[in-house]
Order: structure tokens, then sequence, then C-alpha cells
């Protein structure tokens, strides 16, 4: 006999409510379920063929993936001067877009990428007048387009 009893216990399981976070991904797996399952069958596809013609090994060019991450690789293990600290900054300023968007969902696009590019151009200003430039031009464009768009609509009616 044991000198010290426990009183027994009804245990019961208490599942924990879901957060905003896991709601979001849940919803984007399930939004993804049918591209990810076409991928898989484009995959089975191809390996059933590979199997048809006797090859057992998927040739790759190897030149074009190792060069670019081997590129990569040497550049993070000597970054330039002030390249951490710049992006730490650039990161940052991300963060804080993020924190400053509450609300709605444009805003959680357009802050911090406002402010991360206000954060480059400060470290990058010729890079940042090049894009700019390139920028301006292509908004010019559309917005001529969407007038000429409009214009016709305009007319026909």
């Amino acid at each position: 006999l044991s000198l010290y009893s426990s009183p027994a216990r009804e245990t019961k399981y208490v599942e924990n409510p879901k957060t905003e976070l896991e709601e979001g991904v849940s919803r984007l797996r399930q939004v993804m379920e049918p591209y990810t399952a076409w991928c898989q069958l484009g995959l089975w596809f191809v390996f059933s063929a590979l199997e048809l013609t006797g090859s057992s090994k998927v040739k790759v060019d190897s030149s074009l993936c190792s060069g670019f991450f081997s590129e990569g690789y040497e550049f993070l293990q000597k970054p330039p001067a002030g390249f951490y600290p710049r992006l730490g900054v650039i990161s940052f300023a991300g963060i804080i877009g993020l924190f400053l968007a509450r609300g709605s969902k444009i805003k959680k696009l357009v802050y911090p990428a406002a402010l991360m590019g206000i954060g480059t151009s400060m470290y990058y200003p010729q890079q940042a007048v090049a894009i700019a430039k390139v920028a301006g031009t292509q908004l010019y464009d559309w917005s001529l387009q969407g007038y000429i768009a409009v214009e016709a609509l305009w007319k026909d009616n």
C-alpha cells in the first residue's frame, strides 16, 4: 500500500486556439493545394518517362546552378565594406513598415516596400535614380494606355 495516495484525475484534452498566422498558412496551403498536386503530377510524368527510356540519371547543366550559388557564397564570404550594416538598416526599415501598416492589406504591401526603397536609395543613390527613371517611363506608358482605353470607351458610347 502506498503511503501517499493521489486523487483520481479527470483529464480533458483542450486544443489551443489557432493564431492568425496559423490560419493564414492554413488558407494558403488550401489555396495552393491544386497547384502543388499539378506539379507533383508533372514530376511523376517526368520520372515515369525517364524510367521508360531507361535513363536512370537526370542530367542537369551544373554550370548554371553551381555558378550562381558559388558567386552568392563568395559574395557573402567576402562582402564589400559596410554591406551587413546596410542590409540591417534596409531590413529594419521593412520591419518598421510592417509595424506601421496596421489595417488594410494594401498598406501591408506598400509601407514596407516604400520604406525599404527609401532605405535602399539612401545607400545606393545612382541605382535608385536609374530605377526611378525606368519606373517613371513605365508608369507614363501605363497611364497613357489607360487614358487611350477610357477615351475609346467614352467615344464608343
